[in-house]
């Protein structure tokens, strides 16, 4: 699906808190004189003379070994050209971002303003001390080929020009698959290629690699194909001019068997794809149309198997996929180089992955009730959690063979794990519940539409597809903010409920049926359906929405107030209770009771642990419980240690197949070495803790809001469970991305319950 992006708020996300989107972290404590002598002077000498000693504790004792440069020059940007090195620089940012997510590395960007290609291989040669890695970006071409190669030849460390290489390696994986569905040889196939820039070439090259044979390539540039008697075709692109009468792209489709575009949109017809061999392969990789739209391919060519660069069709060609990886495996043995056995060994890990059986996880990210190896499934999807440890060790193997590994590795189970370790391997725990929400959007009715985060919101819901928002409120004031924004709403379902009549006549008489014995009168529940909490809870009790947000701008009692009174508890279920997902560096941990029972009794506390471990599955992560309290398993006495300890016994006998510890201090839940040293009879010692579960509501919501502002975690929630239908109460002045957030959830949620 595309995605809307609006100028206002890509600005918006760049200049929000500090400008840019990175900054540099210390490792080490720096909170004595001691440490500020140990971190600079006189202390840093030390670490200098043994590096003096030998230049190979730089990697010991400097971030040298997990540090890639990210450099361009600014001239071919994206889509936009030559712009410019400091315009180049968000990019060079966002790749940097990209690398630490998904691979645990750090990086910093390098725009340099040099065109010259001599003068800037020495500029990047010259910074080999600094970096691990060099990756080279948005480097024109026929410039970025010669200044790849030379620095590949005169540095000691891992260079690669992602804009050649990274589309070259990922599509090479998803030919090799499409290939063998087809059952056609790569050593007889006829390869049409549409472009001739810098991607392009590195394609053209990377497939000969892998078996195409060069006299079955024809490349086709703006002019036309490239032929050898053509006068305008530098040396490069020489290297790939036909000798047979061939003259333009219709000519060259003619029996092909595979078609490459890294070209334009839209410029191939129909009538051009039927010129293709049966079963065609077409990669249309130009962004963000297609060469040919995938809609009107498969309907002219039903045989054919397709790539493109967009998530929203199958088999997305995604440079995500391979060079954070790629680097990742070169770095861990110190590469000296990343050469073609490296990146031939990750386009076919990537391969192989593709027909392994796909994780829950990510069938339920992308909606899918089953993804698996085929027409439609090429190559893995870019949130599968597998693909670091499928590509790093590949990579690095292939390294440590070709005899370019200074560090080679010994033990690849402790390298799976420090892999996982590295990025932790559940921090896209939200990225996969956005993507689930969008395969199967659902409505959400928002109580508090007259306010401007919650209008923003729902914008950013409608574009990206996360849901479907209705607003709830006086029609006049929600317009009025809509256009005072300058918002794009138009055709969003607005709901006035002192307009709608029936609705609350009907809403009235379901509130009464259902408490009329609880003291409420006819009159009182006309009177109450008119309040936007027990209007919009009422919508979703009747079929009229599938999800509710509420409470931006209400105390959480009074706002979870109508809900209970209206929707309820799921059967069985005796209380609610309230969770937070706190997304940390080290993953994401849960926390519980945090927002609605103020101090819970052992036996409270029981069915909290119980409704806290159904939420943590439904989040595809399995819960590893500890109990928490100030005491270590009786270590001192008081009212909570008892509590909690009473709390754990009983949780351990009614839940006897989740892995339930307590009581014990917050440190020791989360630090196996401290258990495995001081308590090795403790369920947690060989995996840490992930959800945590707190003797009452004050410690919860201290230690989550502490942990938001000075932990460098995210708070999501707060998660309201045990409702019978999907309500969610947001905090008290929650942000824009809080808001999408509990979204996101509620409309999971709501897909859970209507599958029910």
């Amino acid at each position: 699906m595309a995605i809307k992006i609006r100028k206002e708020d890509a600005l918006n996300y760049h200049t929000q808190g500090s400008p840019g989107k990175i900054e540099v972290n210390p490792t080490k404590p720096l909170s004595s004189q001691m440490d500020l002598a140990l971190a600079y002077s006189p202390g840093v000498a030390e670490p200098c003379k043994e590096i003096e000693a030998d230049v190979e504790n730089v990697y010991k004792y400097t971030a040298k070994g997990n540090l890639v440069g990210v450099i361009s020059n600014g001239t071919a940007v994206l889509g936009l050209g030559d712009i410019g090195p400091e315009a180049s620089k968000p990019v060079m940012e966002g790749k940097g971002v990209l690398f630490k997510k998904f691979a645990g590395i750090d990086v910093f960007d390098i725009e340099i303003n040099e065109k010259d290609p001599k003068k800037l291989i020495q500029i990047i040669k010259s910074l080999e001390p600094t970096f691990g890695g060099i990756n080279l970006e948005d480097i024109k071409a026929p410039e970025c080929f010669e200044i790849e190669t030379e620095l590949k030849r005169e540095m000691k460390i891992p260079v690669m020009h992602d804009d050649q290489h990274g589309t070259a390696i990922i599509s090479g994986a998803a030919l090799l698959n499409a290939l063998e569905i087809v059952e056609k040889d790569i050593s007889t196939i006829k390869l049409v290629v549409n472009g001739a820039g810098a991607a392009a070439i590195s394609c053209t090259r990377f497939y000969i690699s892998l078996g195409i044979k060069k006299e079955n390539i024809v490349l086709c540039d703006i002019v036309g194909i490239l032929r050898s008697d053509r006068t305008d075709l530098d040396e490069i692109r020489k290297e790939f001019a036909t000798d047979r009468d061939l003259n333009t792209l219709s000519d060259a489709l003619k029996d092909a068997d595979v078609f490459l575009g890294l070209s334009a949109g839209n410029i191939v017809s129909q009538d051009q794809l039927k010129l293709m061999a049966p079963n065609p392969i077409v990669f249309a990789l130009a962004n963000p149309d297609p060469e040919i739209s995938y809609e009107l391919a498969v309907a002219t060519r039903p045989d054919l198997i397709m790539a493109t660069g967009r998530s929203d069709h199958p088999n997305q060609v995604n440079n995500v996929l391979g060079f954070p990886y790629i680097f990742r495996g070169a770095l861990d043995v110190r590469a000296t180089a990343i050469n073609e056995s490296m990146k031939l060994a990750a386009a076919h890990a990537i391969a192989k992955l593709a027909k392994e059986p796909v994780p829950d996880i990510v069938n339920k990210a992308y909606g899918e009730d089953k993804l698996g190896f085929g027409r439609l499934y090429l190559i893995p999807k870019p949130l599968d959690p597998r693909l670091i440890t499928t590509i790093a060790p590949a990579v690095a193997k292939a390294a440590m063979e070709t005899g370019v590994a200074k560090y080679p590795i010994k033990d690849w189970d402790a390298y799976e794990l420090e892999l996982q370790e590295r990025i932790g391997i559940d921090q896209r725990l939200m990225s996969v519940v956005i993507a689930r929400a969008k395969k199967d959007p659902k409505r959400v009715v928002f109580a508090e539409a007259d306010n401007r985060k919650i209008l923003k919101a729902a914008q950013i819901i409608r574009d990206e597809k996360i849901g479907e928002p209705i607003l709830l409120g006086n029609r006049e004031k929600i317009l009025s903010l809509i256009a005072d924004n300058s918002l794009d709403l138009s055709n969003v379902t607005i709901i006035d409920p002192m307009e709608e009549k029936e609705m609350l006549i009907k809403f009235a008489e379901m509130l009464f049926q259902k408490r009329n014995r609880k003291g409420m009168t006819v009159g009182d529940a006309a009177r109450l359906v008119t309040q936007r909490n027990y209007f919009g809870a009422l919508m979703v009790e009747s079929g009229a929405a599938d999800a509710f947000i509420s409470g931006l701008t209400r105390d959480y009692p009074k706002t979870i107030l109508p809900s209970l009174q209206t929707i309820g508890v799921k059967p069985g279920v005796n209380r609610v209770a309230g969770m937070y997902i706190m997304n940390t560096p080290k993953g994401p941990y849960f926390f519980a009771d945090a927002t609605v029972n103020l101090n819970p009794t052992a036996e409270e506390l029981v069915e909290i642990i119980g409704l806290t471990a159904d939420a943590v599955r439904f989040f595809n992560m399995e819960p590893r419980i500890a109990v928490l309290s100030y005491s270590n398993f009786g270590s001192a006495k008081g009212d909570i240690p008892g509590k909690m300890a009473k709390a754990t016994a009983i949780a351990q006998k009614k839940y006897p197949d989740l892995v339930i510890e307590g009581e014990m201090q917050a440190n020791v839940a989360i630090n196996e070495d401290i258990q495995r040293e001081m308590y090795p009879f403790s369920k947690l010692i060989h995996k840490r803790a992930n959800t945590l579960i707190f003797p009452d509501l004050s410690s919860g919501n201290i230690a989550y809001k502490l942990l938001a502002e000075l932990g460098n975690s995210e708070a999501i929630g707060p998660i309201l469970l045990g409702m019978n239908k999907p309500v969610h109460i947001l905090q008290l002045g929650s942000s824009i991305r809080e808001i999408v957030n509990m979204v996101a959830v509620a409309v999971v949620d709501a897909q859970s319950s209507s599958s029910l």
